[in-house]
């Protein structure tokens, strides 16, 4: 088995090297994984051709057969699921284990969108006799697509999966930090017969690829995934050429935990949904307001499994936690933390890198903190759980909503009453109740405020790569 893939840029239906560019390197231990190529302007005149040229060929594929080569390429990637698992988990640091999942999570979304590809209906209105006025759903056109790092597979799956499926062609723009899972997924749709042109994978400088990518005219619509400032970036600069946007951006997962549940099983698991990824998940749980009757109780679990945590190389089954991705994620936690206590928070468990190589920090546990602690106003992105008292549901609430964020929060009660009131006051997209699966393939996905716009999954994530057409239509002939 090859441990990591050759690596490079798809455009046209062919593989090419485009000019040297970044290491990839693997965040266990710093080493060298390979070197990652660039799309020179010239590669990216070629990728927006293609996608025209491909778009032209897909939109005229008929749905079933659309959907059939999408369901060929989930099939194929779930074949390869051991190196494309191996290969996350050596640029990523993930375990195993959450990579496997994560591979299975991005075929159960392309054959979700696949499958609904089919069914994208219009409709037909009412009218006077005489005329018929129709509704058609028709595909935007060229996508330009920008994925992040810390899902290499089931992110870029999103978005290429309801594009094609409703029609479009996509120009991908994957992470550089970790490229392996797109070039395997786009690897997988070519070998299940896309024509060329309708998926293009591209590498390198961001910010030079978005500059040219969104104010070309046959792009038609602008889908990101990543932080706040520079989707809010680059949804000014789709605005300024009139294009529509998908924006999934950060998140400061708030959960309420009442007093009606049991305080020690709740810790142990947020602790576990906390330590997905090591924390770097958009709507990983994170701001933990506990009801003051069984704060402490909660708190003492969770140190507890927190400590007891398996920290150690991905590859290795029974590792509960890996390294941060990059060097950034380390520093960031190590500054936030050291903020946090110099302000008065109780540090619990973790609060310090693990090793001299690599990008290891361990799950940490903070109690007690003041809401000016810097990691409660901004997203940690990292393996730290911030933990409050609270009055009552009320008092949560309102801590709950105090941030510009607004993706996904979760709560823990089992009285119908609080879940009402939970239900109509947090401002967020995703509200999931007593566990901590924010979304699956076949619901919708996205943010409220600073969190973003639009969504993927469901019905309405694939709706969002189409334009309505409204025909009206006299069928009775003009008469002198």
């Amino acid at each position: 088995m090859q441990p990591y893939p050759e690596l490079g840029l798809h455009i046209g239906g062919a593989w090419r090297r485009g000019r040297p560019g970044q290491p990839v390197l693997n965040p266990m231990d710093e080493s060298l994984l390979a070197t990652l190529p660039h799309a020179t302007s010239d590669d990216l005149a070629d990728a927006v051709a293609a996608a025209e040229e491909g778009f032209a060929v897909w939109r005229r594929t008929a749905p079933a057969e659309r959907a059939g080569i999408i369901l060929r390429a989930a099939a194929l990637l779930r074949e390869r699921i051991e190196e494309v698992s191996l290969a996350m988990t050596l640029e990523q640091g993930k375990p195993i284990g959450q990579s496997r999942l994560e591979v299975l999570r991005a075929c159960d979304i392309i054959e979700w969108d696949a499958n609904e590809g089919r069914r994208l209906y219009g409709r037909i209105i009412p009218a006077e006799p005489g005329m018929r006025h129709t509704v058609l759903r028709e595909p935007v056109g060229v996508v330009a697509a920008f994925s992040p790092w810390n899902f290499p597979v089931s992110s870029p799956a999103r978005k290429v999966g309801g594009a094609l499926s409703a029609g479009c062609s996509i120009i991908l723009k994957a992470s550089e930090e970790t490229p392996a899972g797109a070039v395997q997924l786009v690897q997988a749709f070519a070998d299940a017969g896309l024509p060329p042109g309708v998926l293009n994978l591209v590498f390198g400088d961001p910010a030079a690829i978005s500059d040219h990518l969104i104010p070309q005219p046959a792009v038609r619509l602008v889908t990101f995934t990543g932080s706040v400032p520079v989707g809010k970036h680059l949804a000014a600069m789709a605005g300024r050429h009139m294009k529509p946007a998908i924006m999934e951006l950060g998140g400061h997962g708030p959960v309420i935990v009442c007093d009606d549940v049991d305080p020690e099983a709740v810790a142990v698991a947020s602790v576990m949904a906390k330590s997905r990824n090591a924390g770097q998940v958009c709507v990983a749980p994170t701001r933990f307001f506990v009801h003051e009757r069984i704060y402490e109780r909660f708190v003492a679990a969770a140190g507890r499994r927190a400590q007891a945590l398996r920290i150690g190389d991905g590859r290795d089954p029974a590792s509960e936690l890996g390294p941060l991705a990059n060097v950034r994620r380390r520093d960031a936690m190590e500054a936030l933390v050291a903020d946090a206590v110099e302000r008065g928070a109780r540090l619990v468990a973790g609060g310090r890198r693990t090793g001299d190589r690599g990008y290891w920090f361990p799950l940490t546990v903070l109690a007690d903190l003041p809401d000016d602690a810097q990691a409660m106003r901004e997203e940690p992105f990292g393996p730290l759980m911030l933990i409050q008292p609270i009055r009552d549901v009320a008092d949560a609430i309102a801590r709950a909503n105090a941030l510009d964020f607004g993706l996904a929060a979760y709560a823990y009660t089992n009285s119908a009453d609080t879940v009402a009131v939970l239900t109509d006051e947090l401002a967020c997209g995703n509200l999931s109740i007593n566990h901590f699966v924010a979304s699956v393939a076949e619901t919708p996905f996205g943010g409220v405020k600073d969190s973003g716009y639009g969504r993927e999954g469901g019905v309405e994530g694939l709706q969002g790569y189409t334009v309505v057409k409204c025909v009206s239509h006299r069928t009775t002939p003009l008469r002198s």
